[in-house]
């Protein structure tokens, strides 16, 4: 079950890149920037994150990222997910599962919590993340 939206995110793609991948496919690094809030927290969130295209043209993607909230919070976390092409240009749509760890009192909630998020990027690179608590 899914508990409160513990993050909303927008921001950009700030990279792109193309790596080996060791079974003859592609796989593409890109980096984001975003900034909004994680519990109600002013933030600003960098994110790193591979892709690789799978048969049927599935994303199979996973990242790691580091929040910083206005107040000295901060943050790490590792996520996983699945996606698609959206069929606008290099626009995708990830869903997944992510795992925050913070030392910051105000996020101590989120240490062993799984969040399921919703990840969009636009042909534009604007990127949009929501994360809610799985319960």
């Amino acid at each position: 079950m899914l508990g409160e939206m513990v993050c909303d995110l927008r921001g950009k793609i700030t990279g792109r890149r193309v790596i080996p991948y060791h079974e003859g496919g592609m796989k593409m690094e890109v980096s984001t920037e975003q900034t909004g809030k994680v519990l109600g927290v002013d933030v600003m969130d960098m994110t790193t994150y591979e892709t690789m295209m799978k048969p049927g043209g599935v994303l199979f993607g996973m990242g790691q990222g580091m929040t910083m909230g206005k107040g000295g919070e901060m943050g790490m976390y590792y996520a996983n997910g699945v996606g698609k092409m959206t069929g606008k240009g290099s626009g995708v749509s990830f869903r997944g599962a992510l795992y925050m760890m913070s030392q910051s009192p105000k996020w101590a909630s989120l240490n062993g919590a799984a969040l399921v998020f919703e990840y969009e990027a636009d042909e534009n690179g604007n990127v949009r993340i929501k994360a809610w608590e799985w319960k």
